[in-house]
């Protein structure tokens, strides 16, 4: 007789989700695939990536929750998660609790579900030294032993990778300042390496106060949504840097676009992590998702 390995509590929350909703059959198409196999050091480091979140109401959408889920499998599984999330904003630099702790349910007005889903990862503490020791004397790293992911980290990693089984570990964003988060993505990089997956999650438009009616519809695109993806599209593809950095200024759509800037600033540490930031990034997913810019991309 075998002995049968009890559910995790990630799995009993998610098995309280109605079986005709699209998260339960996007589970359910994930436990019919293979994992993807796990990272070694012969496979060299792993990418760095940007990627655009959205809300609880991603948990919706079949064709995005797929789109990322797709992405997961093609890379090598990682042996742990650092995530960078635009809802963490926080000086000095402080990493999330390393054990599995309630998630920051950090949003209103859905469903009763959304706020029951758990997503309990393994503990981090290794990750969690292996951080601090990357960060200089002068940039000391607090630990908050009871903060839980935020849905910016939460809710695209529980689409990528559902099974809830490798560490993650939570970073918060100090400063909106590029330079200083590209020096701060330089510090991440060796972390690569050793089969971490870097990502910083943001979204590349986010002008929630310009939503109309016709955007929920999905019937239209603004302008300033599409004209600052092609800008950002353009810029990543040239590995202008400098021109990413000029945002506030540059970019065509502003301040619709972004009217606070801290989802559009994690894909600063993005760059930053990867091996030459002014190298072309590789986009995994675009599209818009009601009138937003999905794209979401990674840096080798």
């Amino acid at each position: 007789m075998t002995n049968a390995v009890p559910p995790s509590t990630t799995a009993i929350a998610d098995a309280q989700i109605p079986a005709g909703h699209p998260f339960t059959q996007h589970l359910r198409r994930a436990s019919a695939l293979p994992t993807s196999r796990p990272w070694t050091p012969e496979d060299g480091p792993l990418p760095s990536l940007y990627l655009s979140h959205g809300a609880p109401m991603l948990f919706e959408m079949t064709d995005w929750m797929r789109q990322l889920h797709d992405w997961a499998r093609v890379l090598p599984r990682p042996r742990a998660i650092l995530i960078v999330s635009a809802h963490w904003e926080s000086a000095p630099l402080s990493l999330s609790s390393t054990r599995a702790t309630e998630l920051v349910y950090d949003f209103g007005g859905f469903d009763p579900m959304y706020y029951r889903m758990r997503y309990d990862t393994p503990d981090a503490a290794g990750l969690a030294r292996t951080v601090a020791g990357l960060m200089p004397d002068t940039e000391p790293v607090h630990e908050h032993s009871r903060r839980g992911l935020d849905h910016g980290a939460w809710v695209p990693l529980k689409i990528m990778y559902p099974e809830a089984d490798i560490p993650v570990l939570q970073l918060s964003m100090p400063t909106h300042d590029p330079d200083r988060l590209l020096a701060l993505g330089r510090r991440l990089r060796a972390l690569r390496e050793q089969g971490v997956l870097v990502i910083g999650s943001g979204y590349m438009t986010h002008g929630l106060p310009f939503l109309t009616r016709e955007m929920f519809a999905g019937e239209v695109v603004p302008g300033w949504s599409s004209d600052f993806d092609s800008w950002a599209a353009e810029a990543l593809a040239s590995g202008d840097v400098d021109r990413l950095a000029r945002f506030r200024t540059a970019a065509p759509g502003m301040p619709y676009a972004h009217p606070t800037v801290e989802h559009f600033t994690p894909l600063f540490v993005t760059l930053g992590a990867s091996a030459d930031p002014a190298a072309p990034v590789t986009t995994a997913i675009d599209g818009y998702a009601l009138g937003l810019a999905k794209r979401s991309f990674q840096a080798a």
